[in-house]
């Protein structure tokens, strides 16, 4: 049996200041090309675990290791070149900048990672292909991220945090400002693009109805051993 692409054990994490753990999960494992579900309500712990899996924060106690790497042996630089290596991040506000063009906000990944440009091949091209698989008309491509519609802006994000091929996509509640009709047209675009990509996505979202297609889903509440206050 091959080692899980992502494994998590023993984990305990605290905020500065606060006496008792927001999150306390004793086993979590992803495999390559999975794509999980991740619910829960707000304050559970479920954007923290992101934080962590991405090596943004660090636990007090336990073990992440991501594709065979033990995040917690490597310095703050270092993770975030993990990161950049490795990982792609779909925000909830989704952080594009906005004086960049659409194309441009595209490529930042691969402007930041060497890995991330010589896996596109041709960067540029390659972040035409994933804007024309995401529906994003090419007359939109030169325009400032801040002229699109929100629902535009999502398929953006996505085809930055794709871009590259990461190993791991992370999506932190990304579809909560569209309607229920661009939800499920955008999960089913991000969820395609990560197959085709054979990335393990990681889904986070408060609504239990966006969990139909995936392969797994958990509950926030049965992973972290800590009650939601």
């Amino acid at each position: 049996m091959s080692a899980p692409l992502l494994s998590i054990e023993n984990l305990l994490f605290r905020w500065p200041g606060e006496a008792g753990a927001c999150l306390d999960i004793a086993e979590f494992k992803v495999a390559e090309d999975e794509q999980v579900f991740i619910h829960g309500e707000s304050g559970s712990g479920k954007s923290t675990l992101l934080n962590l899996i991405a090596g943004v924060l660090q636990p007090q106690q336990g073990r992440i290791e991501a594709l065979g790497q033990p995040l917690s042996t490597l310095s703050a630089s270092a993770r975030d070149r993990f990161r950049v290596d490795h990982i792609g991040l779909i925000f909830q506000q989704f952080n594009l900048i906005p004086y960049l063009s659409v194309l441009e906000n595209v490529l930042l990944p691969c402007r930041f990672s060497r890995r991330r440009s010589e896996r596109a091949g041709d960067p540029k091209q390659a972040a035409q292909t994933l804007l024309r698989h995401l529906d994003l008309d090419a007359a939109l491509w030169r325009r400032p991220a801040t002229q699109l519609s929100v629902g535009q802006q999502q398929r953006v994000a996505a085809a930055r945090a794709l871009i590259g091929g990461p190993e791991i996509v992370i999506a932190d509640e990304p579809t909560s400002a569209l309607d229920a009709a661009r939800q499920r047209a955008f999960l089913d675009l991000l969820r395609g693009e990560c197959a085709a990509a054979r990335a393990a996505l990681l889904f986070v979202s408060h609504d239990l109805r966006l969990a139909e297609g995936f392969g797994r889903g958990i509950e926030m509440s049965r992973l972290n051993r800590v009650p939601t206050p």
